[in-house]
């Protein structure tokens, strides 16, 4: 899906920018991209306007916190409707465990990454999306042993002509 509105490679050097130095201010951004704060500033803005910035925040070393564990789980459901996915999608939406959710294809329809607490507390969200009746035929669990890595910014440089 492309933007609404074309980006140049000013935008995309922005956005790069921002990735990797979320906490920057609009001077800094403005400095490693080579434009005055003003214009920098309005780019922002405008990106922010389209979507394409959905908000900035924080990465967390969720082990350093304490023990948790992910799993990824595929799901699949037993209709294919547009009002039985979406049936499925907002029941997912409303367990706070549940971080991401993917429409997928191939073998399953859906993959989800969880996060909890143990084993006992994944059964526990598990058991209350299969109470929530919205249609899943079959759950298979993947529990994450280690991270190796996790990249919170897109290689926008590899992804798109700028």
């Amino acid at each position: 899906m492309r933007a609404a509105t074309a980006l140049d490679a000013m935008d995309f050097r922005i956005l790069a920018y921002l990735q990797r130095e979320g906490r920057a201010t609009n001077v800094e951004v403005a400095d490693a991209v080579g434009l005055s704060p003003s214009p920098c500033l309005s780019r922002t803005k405008r990106l922010q306007a389209l979507g394409i910035i959905r908000g900035f925040g924080v990465h967390l070393a969720l082990a350093q916190l304490g023990d948790t564990i992910t799993i990824f789980v595929e799901v699949t459901v037993e209709k294919h409707r547009r009002q039985d996915l979406r049936r499925f999608e907002a029941a997912a939406a409303t367990i706070r465990e549940v971080m991401e959710c993917y429409n997928v294809s191939g073998g399953y329809d859906y993959l989800l990454k969880v996060v909890t607490r143990d084993t006992g507390h994944y059964r526990s969200v598990m058991d209350a999306l299969l109470q929530a009746d919205v249609g899943i035929r079959k759950l298979r669990s993947f529990i994450v042993l280690r991270e190796p890595f996790i990249r919170h910014d897109y290689p926008l440089d590899h992804l798109f002509d700028v």
